[in-house]
């Protein structure tokens, strides 16, 4: 089809529009012409909300008088940095037996390493 100077493309026939606007929105778990019953807690529905008590999945926090390192937690930290320290020291020093030695530098510093694990777990 030629109208003036402009040429369009015509397609063949459509199905008619049923409606207009975007596409439908519907709420999880329903479907159109179909009602489900009101949910109370626990009754376990498609989608809904239950909460973890009724739900039998909550774990109580432990309170914070509880959540304390044992004492000998704190001192063996300071003791274990304090003797890493000192290894690496002393292995520069050639005071350790077997002169100067890497194992020596790599003991003191897994030492270290391990003092700082602990204090990111004390309370």
């Amino acid at each position: 089809m030629v109208t003036g100077a402009r040429q369009s493309i015509v397609s063949g026939p459509m199905a008619p529009k049923t409606k207009s606007g975007p596409g439908r929105a519907q709420r999880k778990g329903r479907s159109e012409g179909r009602t489900t019953k009101s949910a109370s807690p626990g009754s376990g529905g498609v989608g809904r909300y239950t909460p973890a008590e009724v739900s039998g999945r909550y774990t109580r926090p432990i309170p914070k008088k509880i959540r304390r390192s044992a004492g000998w937690f704190g001192p063996s930290i300071l003791l274990m940095m304090v003797f890493g320290v000192l290894m690496i020291l002393l292995n520069y020093l050639t005071v350790l037996p077997g002169s100067v030695s890497v194992w020596y530098l790599v003991a003191g510093l897994v030492v270290i390493f391990t003092a700082f694990m602990m204090a990111t777990r004390y309370r």
